[in-house]
């Protein structure tokens, strides 16, 4: 048998500064400073907190950490949200750009995700059209949320999107589906890092949410979603989701059951919960083929080296071997069989290609 590959399905990566266009700046839309040392908006700024947010340094870090490959998602930044119409269409031009760019000078190293504004669905349609077909790319990043055209904040599984999932799932797309921006349609003073640590999770599981009560993991057979974050609050709320939909039927008329999609094989989450008591919750609920490893490096959220926390990327799997939460065929799994079923599904051909890809 062939040693199974060490693939991480959550990264992200910095353009370097001299890659970014001079109109990103000018316009607040977002840039990052000439030493490194900060991304930047409007009103606006985060630390650079390791050096692996820019290629080289992530191509060293991944040979250190022996990771084979990497499933590079979009800026969070970069969703668009609250720009008008030219400069959102620039800002995600330049990302989409961007991430093809980093897949086809490196196609053994990364697996890049391209991002569209549910906002306009017609121009997300084109957007779509152009990475898959002109680009090559087949992970389409989407937020949990998205201010749509008259400032209304709508979870990404509004009904009025489903145009974007038609096509996704005829051209066999693997979805990320990824929180950022609560604090601008929640309602608190943004302190001690309450959206990062609280409410990114609960946007997951109110996305996680719609996706089941629509139904669309059945009505979109080939799209299949990714939740980020291992979905935390959606595997705990489960049971409460199950009571409310039993209890009060009448607000749920014409809904999937909840339960319908729990374990189901289009609908993955990936391992970033941080401990094995939520890890083993996740397996618990829906089975570890719907389980993929994710690092969401570089971030400090991530699973990094950090003395502190005595870790390193794949910690959390070592330990649910020790705790006997998984073994060491499921883990093999989660690094490598479940991320290549997530980004092609039942494609053989595209499996095959992908993992060529990877070993050449």
């Amino acid at each position: 048998m062939k040693k199974k590959l060490r693939i991480n399905g959550h990264s992200h990566l910095l353009p370097y500064p001299e890659e970014i266009p001079e109109y990103m700046k000018e316009k607040g839309i977002f840039w990052v400073d000439k030493d490194r040392k900060f991304m930047l908006q409007k009103d606006w700024s985060r630390p650079v907190t390791d050096s692996s947010f820019f290629l080289d340094e992530k191509l060293a870090w991944m040979e250190r950490n022996s990771l084979d490959h990497a499933v590079v998602l979009n800026l969070s930044q970069l969703y668009g949200n609250g720009l008008r119409l030219e400069e959102m269409k620039q800002a995600l031009r330049f990302q989409n750009d961007f991430n093809a760019r980093i897949q086809h000078d490196h196609p053994s190293k990364f697996t890049c995700g391209f991002v569209v504004h549910p906002g306009f669905v017609r121009g997300a349609l084109w957007e779509i059209e152009r990475c898959v077909k002109e680009l090559g790319m087949q992970l389409l990043c989407l937020p949990t949320h998205y201010m749509d055209t008259i400032g209304t904040w709508r979870c990404i599984f509004d009904e009025e999107n489903e145009p974007i999932f038609e096509l996704a799932s005829e051209y066999n797309l693997a979805i990320e589906i990824h929180p950022y921006d609560g604090e601008k349609f929640i309602k608190l003073e943004n302190t001690a890092w309450r959206f990062h640590l609280i409410w990114m999770l609960a946007q997951c599981a109110d996305a996680y949410h719609f996706l089941t009560l629509n139904g669309y993991a059945e009505k979109f057979p080939n799209m299949r979603t990714c939740f980020a974050h291992g979905g935390q609050l959606a595997q705990m709320n489960l049971g409460r989701r199950i009571q409310g939909f039993d209890g009060r039927p009448d607000l749920f008329e014409g809904k999937a059951h909840p339960r319908k999609s729990v374990g189901h094989k289009n609908i993955f989450f990936d391992t970033l919960v941080h401990d094995t008591g939520s890890l083993k919750l996740l397996v618990e609920n829906q089975g570890y083929q719907q389980v993929v490893m994710g690092l969401d490096d570089p971030y400090p959220l991530g699973e990094m080296e950090s003395e502190v926390q005595s870790s390193y990327p794949g910690k959390i799997l070592d330990l649910a071997v020790e705790r006997k939460i998984l073994n060491k065929e499921q883990c093999d799994a989660i690094w490598h069989d479940n991320v290549i079923q997530w980004l092609c599904g039942d494609d053989k051909d595209a499996k095959n290609k992908l993992v060529n890809r990877i070993l050449s």
